[in-house]
């Protein structure tokens, strides 16, 4: 089996309840900040977080993101994913390339249409309305293009002749070189797989695929992968590209763990999502080597290069560093996965 990556997936939930650990936003952004330091210690390989607006979640990625990188040296940092619909390209651009040059080149930056959301016309809210005829995804896509142009040093704006003398071209600054060969794309279907391979962006595909086909998730979400693989050779580009799986896993080891989340997972779930038909991931709770047994058989865990387990992040740091190192310790061996700081987990 092929050496595999694994990281952290943080939704940033944060709400007053009873037993949540994470009661306020700052609470959200300063605990995603520890477990990102806990997990390197630990030696997972990449922080992510995920990006809801009008919501309590996490919302700005970029803050984040550098807080985050100024608090380790080695893991990367990402997210999974940020919805281009209510980004500003150039802007973005900007804000990337700062938090990658902070990083020193750590930046693996998803981006996505995004996923349903409660607000209604949420991008509309923030100044950013689909041309005539565009729909939100063909939005996502358009400003997705003119982020990957900006951050890849064109020109996008010219030199004013009245202050300089001449009609010049300009790029963003900064500029972070390598950047824009890691950014990757959400990808909820077989199709936009194989977009973002077009684009000669990396894969990112989740627990949830708005399509069915009939067959396992793992399967379908595998059969996704080697179609975007397909398309990435039929296109020429001269590097591998990273494809990645998002996976919800809850080892159980001690008591409180069975009060929290029981002895059983669930399987695939089908509904209907914004009018589609589509499948949803399953969630493996259960003892270590029982999950460790599953997941190797998993075929887009096979297929993938890197896993990304999602984290109950208001039951704290302490406790979700727990949970990290659990799986690093019994389950991700299992996969094809060996600690970067091998010293640390034995």
């Amino acid at each position: 089996m092929d050496m595999k990556r694994i990281g952290f997936l943080s939704f940033g939930h944060w709400r007053a309840a009873s037993g949540s650990q994470t009661r306020t936003a700052a609470d959200a952004l300063l605990q995603t900040i520890e477990l990102a330091h806990a997990a390197e210690e630990i030696g997972i390989d990449g922080a992510f977080v995920r990006v809801h607006h009008f919501e309590r979640q996490l919302a700005s990625p970029f803050p984040l993101l550098s807080a985050m990188a100024a608090r380790t040296n080695r893991i990367e940092i990402g997210t999974a994913v940020i919805d281009m619909r209510y980004e500003s390209p150039l802007y973005m651009a900007e804000e990337a390339a700062a938090a990658d040059l902070i990083s020193g080149g750590r930046l693996q930056l998803g981006v996505s249409r995004g996923s349903p959301e409660t607000v209604l016309r949420g991008a509309e809210s923030f100044g950013y309305r689909p041309a005539d005829g565009e729909t939100d995804a063909d939005a996502a896509r358009r400003k997705t293009q003119m982020f990957l142009e900006a951050i890849g040093g064109a020109v996008v704006a010219r030199t004013d002749p009245a202050r300089t003398g001449v009609s010049g071209g300009l790029t963003v600054q900064p500029q972070s070189p390598g950047l824009v060969d890691r950014i990757w794309w959400g990808s909820g279907t077989r199709a936009t797989g194989q977009w973002a391979a077009q684009m000669g962006m990396n894969l990112q595909s989740s627990t949830l695929l708005s399509e069915d086909t009939g067959v396992p998730f793992d399967q379908l979400q595998a059969e996704q992968i080697r179609l975007y693989r397909e398309a990435w050779a039929e296109q020429g580009w001269p590097r591998e590209p990273r494809v990645s799986v998002s996976r919800s896993v809850l080892p159980i080891t001690e008591d409180i763990d069975r009060v929290y989340f029981g002895e059983q997972g669930h399987g695939d779930q089908i509904g209907l999502l914004e009018g589609v038909r589509s499948r949803f991931g399953r969630t493996f709770v259960g003892e270590p080597d029982r999950i460790a047994t599953e997941l190797a058989a998993d075929e887009a865990v096979r297929a993938a290069d890197t896993v990304l387990f999602t984290v109950p992040n208001q039951l704290g740091v302490a406790y979700n560093a727990r949970i990290l190192d659990t799986i690093a310790r019994y389950i991700a061996p299992a996969i094809g996965w060996t600690p970067a700081n091998a010293a640390t987990v034995v």
